[in-house]
């Protein structure tokens, strides 16, 4: 699914710009596990900072890097258990925590998965060719970044209804940056943007669209999953089991690491969470609603919704109640002073909005399979409160100042009263339904192949599986083109 077919003339530009740029790759294999990163390249870390526009912080694309904004090497999968105390459930809720990743989210990893691999095969060509980046939130910032790293222009589309932080930054990575209508539900405004530009531009652009580049899903089935499991060998005893992994929607990409823990943990389930305010999965819906990062109102084409078992809907009104609760002074307050530990109630920051309706999608999920203190059910914060503090000034000015009785309401209605309500478990033809939405989306608006739209549903198998075969190809490639600009040699 991913071509990897290799276009000489156009690898020779990118092995001399490389060379020009002094470039280095890093491999899969490094991501997954940093101990293989040249010691070199380490030393030389120790003096770059987390968000630099530099290129050794490729090699930072891991959920590995030591917890700091400068010089931090790499130790173990950063990850955050939320205690029972604050779930209001048995089951143990762990995440891998996106904040230590350069650009404070994991889309970095997700954007390398689809650039790189262009690049190396040399199908793009940085020296005549933009990467259009179309996104609600954190993929544009992540592919802005990492395309400025790899010496590639590039154009940032997201809604002009995001957080403002994200505008501000992608100002000063990007080479343009446009805003279209709406907000993280108004995706086919961005699709209509892409089909505008690739009107006008032609072959000068290349639009990586995260809803259906598969380089996204192989990065997190291939690292991402790969962490959690890490995870999962670290914490589990011979009593516990993994009940499943649950993610909000977004670009499905994530989803890829649920599948690949379904396939180590072949009893463990996966769920996706999307806003109950536009239930797209659950209800075939439309709406808009306030949870950053997650579009909607279609189906990506890189879910693979045959292996999903469950939707969970989230309100909009309980994950931006608990934005309030983790974040400000009075709800700090309130919640250390119901026996929540202190350092647990510090590090909730670490929850950025879309990051708040995983833990919500996570809390449900074990209600409704009524789990227990052995059971574990597995998701990810995306970003932090880093990237959201405009959104928590809006709120103290449209709300008033938060006090401790609005965080007792906020704690026990959109916390611990959460319910099983607005929630599917799916059977073959649930699946199907949501599977068939694809059409309207994919084939009709964006002219995709109707032969694959069956193939990723009749022959699902074949269709979505060599995730691990097609990353060590991509892996064989970044070292064939490392050795071609002979930079790594020629490091002090």
């Amino acid at each position: 699914m991913i071509d990897l077919s290799v276009k000489k003339e156009g690898l020779e530009k990118v092995i001399e710009r490389a060379k020009e740029k002094n470039i280095i790759i890093p491999t899969f294999s490094q991501m997954r596990n940093p101990e293989l990163i040249p010691n070199k390249i380490k030393a030389k870390l120790k003096d770059v900072g987390l968000w630099d526009i530099n290129s050794l912080n490729l090699f930072r694309i891991t959920w590995k890097n030591e917890p700091v904004s400068k010089g931090g090497l790499y130790g173990n999968v950063n990850y955050f258990e939320l205690p029972s105390e604050l779930t209001g459930v048995k089951a143990r809720v762990v995440a891998l925590v996106g904040k230590w990743f350069p650009t404070g989210a994991h889309k970095v990893g997700a954007t390398f998965g689809c650039l790189v691999p262009r690049l190396v095969t040399g199908q793009f060509d940085p020296t005549s060719q933009k990467a259009v980046w179309p996104s609600t939130g954190n993929y544009c910032r992540g592919g802005a970044y990492n395309a400025n790293l790899l010496a590639c222009e590039s154009i940032a589309i997201l809604p002009k209804g995001m957080s403002k932080e994200r505008f501000e930054w992608l100002k000063k990575v990007a080479g343009e940056v446009i805003g279209t209508p709406g907000s993280e539900s108004n995706v086919k405004e961005i699709f209509d943007k892409c089909k505008e530009l690739k009107e006008k531009y032609g072959d000068e652009i290349v639009i990586f669209n995260q809803f259906d580049e598969i380089g996204n899903r192989l990065w997190h089935h291939e690292v991402t999953g790969h962490a959690m499991e890490e995870v999962l060998n670290e914490i589990m005893s011979s009593k516990d089991r993994l009940a499943g992994s649950v993610f909000t929607s977004g670009s499905s990409g994530t989803l890829g690491s649920g599948e690949y823990l379904k396939e180590v943990f072949p009893n463990s389930k996966l769920g996706v969470g999307e806003a109950l305010q536009c239930p797209t999965l659950l209800n075939n819906g439309f709406g808009a609603h306030r949870i950053e990062g997650i579009g909607d109102k279609h189906v990506p084409w890189i879910h693979n919704v045959k292996n999903t078992d469950m939707v969970i809907a989230i309100d909009d009104e309980d994950t931006m109640s608990l934005v309030r609760l983790f974040n400000e002074p009075a709800g700090k307050k309130f919640l250390k002073a119901q026996g929540i530990d202190e350092k647990v109630v510090e590090n909730l920051n670490l929850l950025g909005i879309s990051s708040i309706a995983n833990t919500l999608s996570a809390i449900k999920f074990a209600k409704y399979y009524e789990l227990t203190e052995h059971d574990v059910v597995m998701t990810v914060f995306t970003d932090s409160m880093e990237l959201y503090g405009s959104r928590l000034e809006e709120m103290r000015e449209e709300y008033g100042e938060y006090d401790e009785h609005q965080a007792a309401i906020d704690y026990y209605q959109h916390l611990i009263g959460i319910k099983t309500d607005n929630m599917q478990e799916l059977n073959y033809y649930d699946k199907k339904r949501i599977h068939n939405l694809k059409y309207y989306t994919w084939i009709e608006q964006q002219n995709k192949d109707l032969n694959e739209l069956n193939a990723q549903w009749y022959e699902a198998d074949e269709y979505w599986g060599g995730m691990r075969e097609t990353a060590n190809k991509i892996d064989e490639l970044i070292n064939e083109f490392n050795k071609k600009t002979g930079l790594l040699e020629e490091i002090n």
